[in-house]
């Protein structure tokens, strides 16, 4: 008796939580119906649902038919009886149990993919001019070039979501043409310019941080994402929006101006 008692409940349970759960969504969708009307509509879905569930259930196991013998005793046929009570209780737990499931999964939460995460991060927009130095490589200074050029695997893949959909370009300022040719060869061993949709013509450098601004003022981006302070004050009177990528947010950024402390902790991958 308690067993039914339990299962009645969990049943007016989840009938209360798919009510509420569609009563939610169709006034989200329908914002202009009146509360009768959402609620007639949310019991139709329910209905429908429910209906589908009944008719998609798959039936259960056939329990074979055993022929009575002329000599069977009492105590056997009270014994199959409750054998079969018992599996038809089984198989109705069964079924509530798949049903519930089933609604369940209209609770879980739908993870976006990265790509949906970049789009809506950057607010649409489809030109983005970045740095190298401390964002997309481990080096932080022209100096460090020079020896060696390392792309970060933190942020590779956040670079090249990027580069799928947006016009990316790729700067900074490098003390010779050797260190021009490192940050190539790294960009290319990543896997850059062969799954990301970026090309070489699209890597620029220049030999003074002014040049990376007139980069940047020249090519209108939608989004600049750098590590210089000074910089990105110069920019924002200019550039729609802008990420600066710092352990610190210094005073008085400008309204324009997000400040984090790596490419991929702003899309939420750290």
């Amino acid at each position: 008796m308690a067993m039914a008692d339990n299962s009645k409940e969990e049943f007016l349970n989840l009938i209360k939580r798919v009510g509420a759960f569609l009563t939610v969504k169709i006034s989200n969708l329908l914002p202009d119906l009146d509360s009768r009307s959402i609620v007639a509509i949310a019991c139709l879905a329910f209905a429908v649902f429910f209906t589908w569930r009944l008719l998609t259930l798959p039936s259960g196991t056939q329990r074979r038919q055993h022929k009575s013998s002329a000599g069977a005793t009492s105590s056997g046929a009270s014994t199959r009886a409750t054998a079969d009570v018992t599996f038809s209780r089984v198989s109705n737990s069964s079924e509530f149990s798949n049903t519930q499931n089933a609604v369940n999964e209209l609770f879980q939460p739908v993870k976006p993919t990265l790509g949906k995460i970049v789009r809506q991060r950057l607010n649409q927009g489809r030109k983005v001019t970045c740095q190298l130095l401390g964002v997309i490589l481990e080096e932080s200074s022209p100096e460090e070039l020079q020896k060696q050029a390392t792309v970060r695997p933190s942020v590779l893949e956040v670079l090249l979501e990027i580069a799928k959909c947006c016009d990316l370009y790729l700067m900074e300022r490098v003390l010779d043409d050797e260190s021009e040719e490192k940050v190539l060869v790294a960009l290319e061993d990543a896997g850059v310019f062969t799954s990301g949709g970026l090309v070489k013509d699209k890597v620029l450098f220049c030999g003074t941080e002014n040049g990376r601004t007139s980069f940047v003022r020249q090519l209108e981006p939608d989004w600049h994402i750098d590590t210089n302070p000074e910089i990105v004050t110069q920019l924002a009177r200019f550039i729609k929006y802008q990420l600066h990528i710092s352990a610190i947010k210094p005073e008085g950024s400008a309204s324009n101006v997000c400040t984090t402390t790596s490419l991929e902790n702003f899309f939420g991958l750290v």
